[in-house]
């Protein structure tokens, strides 16, 4: 089947954009509820996934030796902005397991926090790897990998590392994963369906503490991400703001080229979306409108204006245009 019109872009009367995607609602079993486009289009889930690349840290026992805490936890699964509540977190981590800056894999990014850039750019001082919006992922997979006594260079897809995150990944996709690619983090992204990705968020939302090691790992990254939204992605970051209006209930996470995911342990629900042009506006909006549409975001709430039905205005402050959902999604 194909992509659906999701997100449209109206402009003096006239239709200027479409985004076109795929999404999935699915129940507690991982059986779809709803779906839009094609629920069994493939895809690279990139960092909507973390979470599940998260679930090897607390299962093997890696994250209890080292001592982690809700909060670096949620910063194991997080995109964060590069702030210095981010930064100086994974340093002082790494310290604490003898390690430091120079192991982490993630190759060094220009953070996306404005005093945090502004700083480095005024300082004339090169980003470094701390700086890296997956370095408390690689900070996590640093950790997985020290427990296992395993080689510290644990991106090659062969690391144990890696194959314990694959087998999570599969177990909870409910599938082989067709293949994978490198992330902008140099870590392997496994493909699986927007289906498969649901399903995987649905295994979230249903998971216990008092369940079995999975299940209380799965709801241990729940709790960690809901509790320490600002970990996430920083405090101005969609999913930051997202999870806050929803006061902790779901859990939102949103990966590159436009995907996002969202867990839901009140509905025993998970959602997964991708729109095919990765356009990040249009894939915030549908988001948003999932969520609004599952009963868990009041629409009237100031972040629902702000990614869905605020109308567009110019520099000067006038309004130009509106953006409206596809005909027949999440209406």
């Amino acid at each position: 089947m194909a992509a659906i019109p999701m997100i449209e872009l109206w402009r003096g009367g006239m239709l200027e954009s479409v985004h076109s995607g795929h999404a999935v609602i699915t129940d507690e079993k991982g059986e779809i509820v709803e779906a839009w486009g094609d629920p069994e289009a493939v895809i690279f889930p990139r960092s909507s996934c973390k979470m599940i690349q998260a679930l090897p840290l607390i299962e093997s026992g890696a994250a209890e030796a080292a001592g982690l805490t809700d909060r670096q936890l949620a910063l194991a699964s997080a995109s964060h902005c590069g702030a210095r509540i981010h930064t100086e977190a994974v340093e002082s981590w790494l310290a604490d397991i003898g390690l430091s800056e120079s192991e982490l894999m993630c190759g060094p990014q220009l953070p996306d926090d404005r005093e945090a850039r502004k700083g480095l750019i005024c300082s004339e001082t090169a980003p470094c790897r701390l700086h890296n919006n997956c370095s408390g992922k690689h900070a996590g997979f640093l950790t997985l990998a020290r427990h296992l006594k395993a080689d510290l260079r644990y991106v090659d897809v062969a690391h144990p590392v890696q194959q314990a995150v694959k087998a999570a990944f599969e177990d909870l996709t409910g599938m082989t994963s067709p293949g994978h690619g490198i992330d902008g983090c140099s870590a392997p992204n496994f493909t699986t369906t927007v289906h498969g990705l649901a399903r995987a968020m649905s295994r979230f939302a249903t998971a216990r503490e008092d369940g079995d090691a999975r299940s209380r790992a799965a709801h241990r990254l729940v709790r960690a991400t809901t509790a320490h939204p600002e970990m996430v992605l920083g405090e101005r970051g969609s999913c930051t703001r997202l999870m806050r209006a929803m006061e902790g209930r779901v859990s939102v996470k949103y990966g590159a080229e436009a995907v996002y995911v969202a867990v839901i342990p009140e509905k025993r629900m998970g959602i997964a979306l991708k729109i095919l042009d990765g356009q990040v506006q249009a894939a915030q909006s549908a988001i948003t409108a999932l969520l609004v549409r599952s009963g868990v975001l009041d629409r009237g709430h100031p972040v629902v204006g702000s990614y869905l039905t605020d109308p567009i205005l110019s520099r000067a402050g006038e309004v130009v245009g509106e953006y409206r959902l596809g005909a027949g999604f999440a209406d």
